[in-house]
């Protein structure tokens, strides 16, 4: 693990060169705006912050990986114009309770709770956790960490949680209060009320 002395140092690193991904630990946990900052220097990257204050560092997609996720934020995007609601791309951030910003692969918040924000907290990391959330495993990624990472979504207040394993051909369904369910190789995935009616065809990662 990575430490920085203080955050004047986020000034002057690049990332370039660094094994990915790598936990960064500020000696002073990064405000948001300072976080917005140091994200928008270093674009290309996904930068999360976890509960400990940690900055949490990874590489962009690989050429697989973008084409699931854009294949995924359309589909959702689509249900989202037909029945309302905000969707959201992995480029945004949440501002979640127990302090963290996480960034989902693919996102939805419902009407009622997105207008209720200022357009101040829109413009910034939004002060609330998704209701749906869909998160792909990247072969740069940990199982295990995402799996933990998916806990946090419910335990923050996430109401549905998909993750998908393109390479297992798996799919995780998480919900609060409950055991995760494990598909193995669906054609497609309908959700239930949180998000009635969506349904995500996953024939085409497995077979790609």
């Amino acid at each position: 693990m990575a430490t920085l002395a203080q955050f004047d140092l986020m000034r002057e690193i690049t990332l370039a060169g660094l094994p990915l991904p790598v936990t960064v630990r500020p000696a002073t946990p990064l405000t948001d705006d300072e976080l917005m900052l140091f994200s928008r220097r270093n674009q290309g990257y996904r930068i999360e912050r976890n509960a400990e204050g940690e900055l949490e560092i990874m590489s962009p997609s690989g050429g697989d990986g973008s084409r699931w996720e854009s294949r995924v934020i359309r589909d959702l995007d689509v249900w989202a114009e037909q029945n309302g609601g905000a969707s959201f791309s992995s480029n945004g951030g949440f501002h979640l309770p127990d302090g963290s910003v996480l960034s989902p692969d693919a996102a939805w918040i419902s009407e009622a709770r997105w207008n209720a924000l200022s357009k101040d907290e829109r413009s910034r990391f939004p002060p609330l956790c998704p209701d749906f959330l869909i998160e792909i495993l990247s072969a740069s990624d940990s199982r295990a960490v995402l799996e933990k990472k998916m806990l946090a979504w419910i335990a923050n207040g996430a109401q549905l949680a998909w993750m998908i394993d393109p390479y297992a051909s798996t799919m995780s369904i998480y919900r609060p209060g409950r055991m995760p369910e494990l598909l193995e190789r669906p054609d497609s995935v309908e959700a239930d009320e949180v998000v009635p009616g969506f349904r995500l065809s996953t024939r085409l990662l497995w077979d790609e």
